[in-house]
């Protein structure tokens, strides 16, 4: 029998609540949260880590799904890591003193808590990371048991769904309705009454599925083991967290076989609960591009804009340069459900740097330069060593012809000098010598 999970839960409310912002345009809720979580198991112990004092409006609902609020307090010479630091502190104290709870869950989209993960895992902790798809770390994704999208918690019932319209249209006319969707709400910020309606992403195409799921029945098999459901979904996160059927446009793993049966790529024998489950089309034949794929036509675009970028662009902005220079072109057909998540898998690889801003929301910069050296001192060039090699005996040397006669004089004055300088101590030997006839005597008799 499976041991039944205790989760402690830590949120980094300013690295969620800024992302969620920024990239879906809404107000944070921590309860979206914390129901997931408790689909996994039994929540224990509930931390969130802020400067309270600046999140008046995020308190009551803190209080009200009975989180302990941790108060962080500023540094003068900044606070940029301080939330970071107290809850891997927390966490790490948890883990060694309360041997019950056996699962973490972070909330948060920051690639510093790594460290923190792996720490945790080494001392058999289940991990959950819970963010968004479109700011959370593409290493932190695949580095956790679990990895739960905030978008995948947002109810299809409460907002709109996009249209169904054909993808090569719906890529050329989407950049162009954000861009008129951001430019009615101007620089007004994204609150409870001003911010733009989120809509749900298209869901995927299955075969961006296909190779995931032929690997992970590929596993059962050389364990010797029958592809039942719920060993299959579980054996689908181990060897990729990120999976989520919800991005298929499916509401449970069962309703996602169904959708991949029906559409002819798997067969199932069995009664329900207990299917088996084989592939028909193998992934070759019905290949879907990688997500690799779509990095070189953002880097040309990032290379052809580099000198607008250094300002920082919107996403909305990218993706229509993006679309003017491919025309065509969609985030989907390589794996992503929006450009922002792009975007994202894009900064992990180097291709581009992006910021969160809760009111333009992503900005993206060209990527960071290697950073110059500590003490630059670049050596001269030989031509203007050997020139300053020859200017040296150059500069010693007289400017002016000094006449023959002044030559002599100056030689006759040396002279008087030289020579009253020594008779100066033959002087004052002249002057002691009564009292000092003896001594050098004396000195001859003893030796």
């Amino acid at each position: 029998m499976q041991e039944r999970q205790n989760i402690a839960v830590f949120v980094d409310y300013d690295n969620i609540e800024i992302g969620v912002k920024s990239t879906l345009r809404r107000e944070f809720a921590v309860s979206l949260c914390l129901d997931a979580l408790k689909e996994r198991g039994d929540i224990v112990a509930k931390f969130a880590y802020a400067n309270w004092s600046r999140q008046e409006g995020a308190v009551r609902q803190m209080a009200e799904n009975a989180v302990q609020m941790v108060q962080r307090l500023p540094s003068p010479r900044g606070d940029k890591n301080g939330a970071d630091i107290n809850l891997a502190l927390d966490a790490l104290e948890m883990a060694f003193t309360h041997k019950n709870v056996n699962a973490f869950a972070i909330i948060s989209g920051d690639s510093d808590f790594i460290p923190l993960v792996n720490k945790l895992k080494a001392y058999g902790k289940m991990i959950y990371i819970v963010g968004g798809k479109a700011f959370t770390s593409t290493i932190l994704q695949q580095n956790c048991h679990e990895f739960i999208s905030y978008e995948s918690l947002l109810d299809d019932g409460k907002y709109q769904t996009r249209e169904a319209a054909p993808r090569q249209e719906r890529s050329q006319q989407q950049p162009q309705q954000q861009t008129q969707q951001q430019q009615s709400h101007g620089d007004q910020g994204y609150g409870r009454g001003g911010r733009r309606e989120y809509r749900r992403s298209a869901p995927l195409e299955l075969t961006h599925a296909l190779p995931l799921l032929e690997r992970a029945l590929a596993a059962l098999r050389r364990r010797g083991v029958q592809p039942q459901l719920g060993l299959l979904k579980s054996t689908m996160l181990q060897l990729d967290p990120s999976f989520n059927e919800r991005a298929y446009g499916t509401g449970s793993f069962s309703d996602f076989i169904d959708k991949l049966e029906s559409s002819g790529y798997l067969a199932t024998t069995g009664p329900e609960g207990r299917k088996t489950i084989e592939v028909k089309q193998a992934a070759e034949a019905v290949a879907a591009p990688k997500k690799d794929e779509a990095l070189p036509f953002l880097r040309q675009v990032v290379d052809i804009y580099k000198l607008d970028l250094e300002d920082g662009a919107t996403a909305d902005d990218l993706a229509a340069w993006v679309v003017k220079i491919h025309p065509g072109f969609d985030a989907q057909k390589f794996g992503f459900q929006t450009f922002p998540e792009l975007l994202n898998f894009a900064q992990d690889n180097f291709v581009i740097r992006v910021e969160a801003d809760p009111a333009r929301g992503m900005i993206a910069y060209p990527p960071a330069d290697p950073e110059p050296a500590a003490h630059p001192a670049p050596a001269p060039e030989p031509e203007v060593a050997a020139a300053a090699v020859a200017a040296e005996p150059a500069e010693a040397e007289p400017a002016e012809e000094i006449p023959v006669g002044a030559i002599e004089e100056l030689e006759g004055e040396t002279r008087k000098k030289t020579a009253s300088r020594k008779r100066a101590p033959a002087a004052k030997k002249a002057a002691g010598a009564t009292a000092s006839v003896r001594r050098p005597r004396a000195r001859k008799q003893v030796e």
